[in-house]
């Protein structure tokens, strides 16, 4: 295992409370540590009594339906990841109740190679409900989905997430490393079709990195940041800001919050990005300057004078977008994508 050398630490920001989040924190272009933010929850209080009490009180409020975990052998070290061809995973997909997880958690907490059990992105509404009446965070201006990650030990590659997100350490400990989303060419990013979790990931294993193979992640190195969180403990990540997490105890529970500055009847920008490829990338290099133009002018750097000259009510999707409008297109793209 190599310890990479990171010489940045994420800034810490004080005296923020889960019921008081500053607006200059939630808007922020920078990672921020928020030592102790919830600190207060019931389940922080659990986690630091036992990894017993802590499991408990989560299935305090078991919906008893089964979840999706992410099951992998001893072999794979809690590295959720592709397998050797990329032609598939390191893992299965496994449906398991809460109490079944917890349970696997338990019986292998003492192993020095144990399974790995991995619960990623739970609707904590959904499968926990009651859990935010006792652990929660004041963001309903911001109408978050809050969700859950349980397991053992694990590493999850570096990745992005388009909303912006709060991840709170309820128990266990993490350790996130961060890079700007600026460096993109130098993580060696995988496929975008098919992924592990949904999002694009890095290739490098950043447990034992191979420069020959991916020399420019020196570079991203660079520019890291690192922050290890404690229960109680949460990180502000910025939209679209790389992200490699890795959870250090037999038992971490995760609770993040993800909103978005933009309607969600807007979708989402990979769609956009997968059907770029799909239209434009393989154009002459001549037709393809020209549509970088277009989207330009239309999309990147909007200007009210590049429509001034077409009266208002006849500028349809030029005018700001809202949920009526939001339909019609899709509608439109559904059509046209079917032939």
């Amino acid at each position: 295992m190599t310890v990479l050398e990171i010489k940045t630490a994420v800034r810490e920001i004080d005296g923020c409370k889960a019921d008081s989040i500053p607006h200059e924190v939630l808007t922020s272009s920078q990672p921020l540590l928020l030592r102790g933010l919830v600190s207060d929850w019931p389940l922080v209080t659990a986690a630091k009594n036992s990894h017993t009490e802590a499991a408990d009180y989560l299935l305090s409020f078991d919906s008893g339906k089964p979840l999706t975990a992410m099951v992998g052998d001893a072999s794979i070290k809690g590295h959720i990841f592709y397998n050797s061809e990329l032609s598939g995973f390191n893992f299965d997909y496994q449906r398991l109740h809460l109490a079944e997880v917890l349970e696997q958690l338990a019986t292998h907490r003492d192993s020095s190679a144990p399974p790995t059990f991995y619960v990623g992105s739970t609707n904590v509404d959904h499968w926990l409900p009651g859990f935010r009446q006792h652990n929660d965070l004041n963001l309903t201006d911001h109408k978050p989905i809050a969700s859950v990650w349980i397991g053992n030990r694990s590493r999850i590659s570096a990745h992005y997430d388009f909303p912006t997100n709060i991840a709170c350490c309820a128990a266990g400990r993490r350790r996130f490393t961060l890079f700007p989303p600026d460096q993109l060419k130098n993580l060696y990013v995988g496929p975008i079709d098919v992924t592990p979790a949904g999002q694009p990931i890095s290739l490098v294993d950043f447990n034992d990195p191979d420069y020959r193979r991916f020399p420019k992640f020196r570079q991203a190195l660079e520019s890291a940041q690192v922050v290890e969180l404690e229960p109680g403990d949460a990180i502000l990540i910025p939209s679209m800001w790389w992200h490699h997490v890795e959870a250090l105890e037999p038992l971490n529970v995760l609770v993040n919050y993800w909103w978005r500055d933009t309607p969600t009847f807007l979708g989402g920008p990979l769609n956009v990005l997968q059907h770029g490829i799909l239209g434009l990338r393989d154009l002459p290099p001549e037709q393809r300057e020209v549509w970088k133009q277009l989207f330009d002018y239309y999309v990147f750097n909007p200007d009210p004078e590049h429509v001034a000259h077409i009266p208002e009510q006849a500028r349809g999707v030029l005018n700001k977008i809202d949920d009526v409008t939001a339909k019609k297109i899709r509608n439109m793209l559904a059509q046209k994508l079917g032939h």
